[in-house]
């Protein structure tokens, strides 16, 4: 029983430092505290019934104040997991609205594109259903996991060859197709930015705009997303766009202050004269 209460404890002791170290979803963190909440009502449940025996080798009548405390510690935590929770849902809600309302305007920026079969936006961070590895037109898998698929490397390289040798509209057209075969693969957000970049070179601004927002709502925490965040801003901003433009490229810091991109925010702000 002894044993069961310092568990318990450290348990406790353990909680916040651990959901923030660790990489525990809130959903996790939830469920052990209400395992340990139950593990302590029947802690509690055998430590009456074991009588005054009991009471003294769990260390005297002090025992049930101690555990009074861990339970009140539990429903501290507890509700500040479910604060948590719902900050990271507004949070979350705030962004997937404000791609969806991007993904309108840039749509309507773009010849040929019906915003009315604009889509509701994939909330961002949301994890998608578990399904089967992609298939690349060379018959090898390619997972989210970091491993570069057969051909991989070898198809970026192409595309991007391309794009050096300034034939943008090819380029695109490349960086497109490897997004689509080796879709999560570890080069697909640097290919999904230049997709962009080659667009923007070959006159398509509203085509690039489209890349980098594709880019940033497939990955917003990706290693390209401040750069998709930065270059879309800028894109609408050459679009005409300048409300959208600057709430855009304020975004960039907010969500990644340490990147390279912020730190290019300024003169961007500058530039399309953002208060």
């Amino acid at each position: 029983m002894r044993r069961v209460m310092l568990g318990t404890a450290l348990a406790l002791a353990l909680a916040a430092p651990a959901a923030a170290a660790d990489k525990q979803t809130l959903a996790d963190i939830r469920a052990e505290l209400a395992q340990l909440s139950a593990q302590l009502q029947d802690l509690r449940t055998e430590l009456v019934a074991s009588g005054a025996k009991g009471m003294q080798a769990a260390g005297g009548s002090s025992a049930l104040e101690r555990m009074d405390t861990m339970e009140a510690e539990l429903t501290r935590l507890t509700a500040m997991t479910e604060q948590l929770k719902d900050r990271v849902d507004k949070v979350v809600k705030d962004g997937t609205n404000r791609v969806g309302d991007l993904e309108f305007r840039v749509c309507e920026l773009e010849e040929g594109c019906d915003p009315s079969a604009v889509g509701q936006a994939q909330p961002l961070g949301g994890a998608a259903p578990a399904a089967a590895a992609p298939v690349a037109s060379n018959g090898s898998s390619s997972t989210s996991g970091g491993t570069m698929a057969m051909n991989e490397q070898a198809d970026f390289d192409r595309a991007k060859g391309v794009l050096d040798q300034g034939d943008f509209r090819a380029a695109a057209d490349l960086f497109k197709t490897f997004t689509e075969t080796y879709p999560g693969g570890p080069l697909t957000g640097d290919a999904g930015y230049l997709r962009g970049e080659a667009l923007m070179k070959a006159g398509d601004v509203p085509g690039a705009a489209r890349a980098w927002l594709d880019g940033f709502s497939a990955e917003p925490e990706g290693k390209r997303a401040a750069d998709d965040l930065l270059e879309l801003g800028k894109a609408l901003g050459s679009l005409g766009q300048q409300t959208e433009a600057c709430a855009t490229l304020a975004e960039v810091p907010a969500r990644f202050p340490s990147s390279e991109a912020a730190g290019k925010v300024a003169a961007a702000q500058a530039s399309l004269s953002c208060q």
